[in-house]
């Protein structure tokens, strides 16, 4: 329902603003930049499905190889402690749990054409346990917000698009986006709990939590100790190091199962195409909302209104002209990193713009994106409070990314 409403809210205020653009100021062009972006828009979503297709062949054919090696159900044990607490409607030794598992550790790595797949079957594994097939569960919430809030580890990324728009030290920007995407996670942890009653205050979650903050510190301090080139090439192979051991560990696996691997990776790749043609007209009805929304000029308006506050209230407004990346992200990842890179241009890579621009960039997730994608996969239409808690956490990352780029670039 909420989705719904924002949906329509995206087309009616951009056809108001378009229409007054038109009357006022004679503004012939915006309407047909409104439809060329419908136009445009469509295709890129159906691009993004036929993009996703071989993806999802490949690696919902290697976790169904994992599930049938025993794999997915290993990994479930030795969660089940933490899970039991984070996501209490999950039975205990639940497989999905693994699979959510695998979908976080592929995020936290930079894996995205890994990380999608591994979600998709992580809530086709939940909707199994949905009772009511329509309505989001809150197991289902609290993993999308998982995913929304961005946690990363190695932001490369966005490194590499620093280097290439000529940034002095394009790592520079390493150690803020690790603590803005931290604080993002933490922060939609916590809101995600409020509203479904879970209680954080205990041993397991405590420790989880202060373990993954120890963790972040040490990589925090180790990549610290490496010049640019050497920390991309680090980055670079440890991330795809660990894909691959992930796939052979799991074809080994189900050799040792005297599983016929082959024919279990036949029967995911199955799922993986059958998948990518079911989220086709969530993304386009998404991005379409989206493109018509920025091709009417709605972003620029709001972002003059929010530097005319800032300033209106004493405040100082430099970070403004990086909030076309951060208000871009929850809507469209590509969208969010063409405002990056825009600002990167504009205003220099080394400018206190463009390093919070790339803050910006790495701190969240696409929210719309994951939701449409994610609960569009298995036909949840009534998504509760997954859109405000969602957007509550980009927010903590909007707030932690302007105050930390304050801190260490101000």
């Amino acid at each position: 329902m909420v989705l719904n409403w924002i949906w329509v809210a995206f087309f009616i205020v951009a056809f108001v603003i378009a229409l007054v653009k038109l009357i006022f100021w004679g503004d012939f062009e915006v309407f047909p930049a409104m439809m060329d972006s419908t136009f445009s828009s469509s295709k890129t979503a159906f691009e993004i499905s036929l993009g996703l297709t071989g993806v999802l062949s490949l690696w919902l054919g290697i976790m169904k190889i994992g599930e049938k090696g025993g794999v997915v159900n290993v990994l479930a044990k030795l969660l089940s402690p933490v899970f039991t607490k984070l996501f209490p409607d999950i039975p205990k030794g639940h497989p999905v749990t693994g699979s959510i598992f695998m979908n976080i550790a592929a995020n936290m790595l930079g894996l995205d054409n890994a990380a999608t797949p591994l979600g998709l079957k992580a809530m086709e594994q939940l909707q199994d346990l949905n009772t009511k097939k329509d309505t989001a569960t809150n197991p289902m919430i609290m993993f999308l917000v998982l995913n929304t809030s961005g946690l990363t580890l190695i932001p490369i990324s966005i490194m590499v698009y620093r280097a290439q728009m000529g940034a002095a030290q394009p790592t520079d920007i390493f150690i803020p986006i690790l603590l803005a995407t931290f604080f993002s996670t933490l922060a939609g942890i916590i809101i995600t709990s409020l509203f479904q009653k879970i209680n954080l205050l205990n041993r397991t979650i405590l420790l989880t939590l202060g373990g993954a903050a120890l963790v972040v510190a040490a990589i925090i301090w180790g990549f610290g100790q490496l010049d640019s080139v050497l920390m991309n090439k680090v980055s670079t192979s440890t991330a795809n190091i660990l894909l691959m051991l992930i796939i052979i560990a799991f074809i080994l696996a189900g050799v040792r199962k005297k599983v016929n691997v082959y024919d279990a990776f036949i029967d995911g790749a199955k799922e993986g195409f059958q998948t990518a043609v079911r989220i086709i007209p969530y993304l386009v009805a998404i991005l379409v909302g989206i493109g018509v929304f920025r091709a009417s000029g709605a972003m620029d308006m709001l972002i003059d209104g929010i530097r005319w506050g800032v300033e209106a209230c004493g405040g100082n407004s430099d970070f403004v002209a990086a909030l076309p990346t951060a208000l871009m992200k929850p809507l469209s990842g590509s969208g969010a990193r063409g405002m990056m890179v825009d600002a990167m241009t504009t205003y220099g890579a080394d400018s206190f713009v463009g390093r919070l621009s790339c803050i910006f960039q790495g701190s969240t997730d696409t929210t719309f994106y994951i939701l449409a994608v994610y609960f569009g996969s298995v036909g949840i239409v009534k998504t509760r409070h997954a859109v405000a808690c969602g957007l509550l956490a980009d927010l903590a990352g909007i707030i932690a990314a302007i105050a930390i780029a304050y801190l260490f670039f101000g």
